[in-house]
């Protein structure tokens, strides 16, 4: 594999073609970050968290299919506000005694003329929904790939409805950072 930073949609589809980044791939947590972006106070104020605990593996078939999973500890929710973090813990919004994870889980990868797009399947507490977002792929060296994407979610889909006032927004960004390195 000679390429190196970020790739285009036309490169990314060689280097599947070309199964130079087949075989398995594991997260490298010291490296990835998931973070959580949303308004709150009516909009007027933007409310920022991030999971502490990220976890994941993909593979890459020689044919080019990828899949894997990305998780996060729900429990390590940190928007630096502790009643906060106490309340989307509890069981009116993650839930994290009975669901302790929140797992994204990949069925594709496809490179198009707009882009690379990630295609699966969102699981938040006891819901899964279908979640397709652009994302932005790098090859550093011979053995990691970094992805960079943002997907939009309404909370309401997954059961995620707790607002007291009204006060946050129920649509919300997910900003993920996921190094991952050649197993």
């Amino acid at each position: 594999m000679s390429v190196s930073g970020q790739l285009t949609s036309p490169a990314v589809r060689e280097l599947l073609k070309e199964a130079s980044l087949a075989g398995s791939w594991v997260l490298d947590a010291s490296k990835s970050s998931v973070e959580l972006r949303t308004q709150h106070t009516w909009g007027l104020r933007p409310l920022n968290g991030v999971f502490r605990e990220v976890s994941g593996a993909g593979t890459v078939s020689p044919a080019g299919e990828v899949t894997g999973t990305l998780s996060v500890a729900a429990a390590s929710i940190d928007t630096r506000h502790s009643r906060r973090d106490k309340d989307l813990r509890s069981e009116r919004l993650f839930d994290v005694g009975r669901y302790p994870e929140i797992t994204f889980t990949i069925g594709r990868i496809t490179p198009g003329t707009d882009g690379v797009t990630a295609e699966g399947s969102l699981t938040v507490r006891d819901r899964t929904r279908p979640l397709a977002f652009p994302i932005q792929v790098a090859v550093l060296g011979e053995d990691e790939v970094v992805l960079d994407a943002e997907a939009q979610v309404n909370r309401t889909e997954f059961g995620l409805t707790f607002n007291p006032l009204g006060m946050a927004s129920m649509d919300n960004t997910i900003v993920v950072h996921a190094v991952f390195a050649r197993r």
